[in-house]
């Protein structure tokens, strides 16, 4: 790994925390991941989007930046690979979406003196998945809030997403599509992804696909 501080990325129901999780145990890393089930306005916000939006996004960016301030601040001597399954302006992102115009100007001021205060991944890995691959993950997944997620919501989640990398050429963006493959349970497609996390990448937006047993 040439990376001491990476974040996975991705839309919901890409993957991001169960690629996580097992970056950690292969890297014996330092884990981070949400703490989205602990929110009390996530369901809320499903069932009265205009209601609950601005709630929604303020204690998300308020509970990210705590988490990430709390382990990031405090070295472990014993794993110096940190991985989380966010970055930060995940938050900005989906609140442009979210929100409306004057409650986006207001948060993205006080967005913009949180961010200053924590470090920024030296990489992220963001990974691609179709929308019918995204519905299918999350019934999978079966969180009964998230069931009536749209189409048209998710293509939006990804648009900012895309819209955000273009926009900060300085960053280093990995897009990994893992569309068709099931790199769980393929070996070939497992082998694949983590060879993913071996290379160096230049600035910018670098692009992946996996390779598996048909390919």
């Amino acid at each position: 790994m040439y990376y001491k501080y990476i974040a996975i990325e991705g839309n919901i129901g890409a993957g991001k925390t169960t690629l996580a999780q097992l970056l950690s145990e292969v890297y014996n890393g330092r884990l981070i991941l949400e703490e989205f089930h602990e929110n009390p306005y996530l369901s809320m916000f499903y069932d009265n989007p205009e209601k609950f939006a601005l709630q929604l996004e303020t204690s998300f960016l308020l509970d990210r930046y705590k988490q990430l301030n709390s382990i990031l601040s405090e070295p472990n001597i014993f794993k110096d690979f940190v991985i989380a399954d966010y970055m930060l302006s995940k938050s900005l992102l989906f609140s442009k979406i979210n929100l409306n115009t004057a409650d986006f100007k207001l948060y993205s001021s006080f967005f913009d003196i949180i961010k200053k205060r924590l470090p920024m991944p030296e990489i992220v890995f963001y990974l691609h998945a179709d929308t019918e691959q995204l519905k299918k993950n999350i019934q999978k997944r079966g969180r009964s809030y998230e069931q009536n997620i749209n189409r048209h919501y998710l293509s939006k989640i990804e648009k900012i997403y895309f819209e955000y990398f273009k926009q900060n050429p300085h960053l280093k963006v990995v897009i990994i599509d893992v569309n068709g493959k099931d790199w769980i349970s393929d070996m070939y497609a497992y082998e694949s992804l983590l060879d993913v996390f071996e290379q160096e990448y230049k600035l910018g937006m670098n692009y992946i696909t996996l390779q598996d047993e048909w390919s």
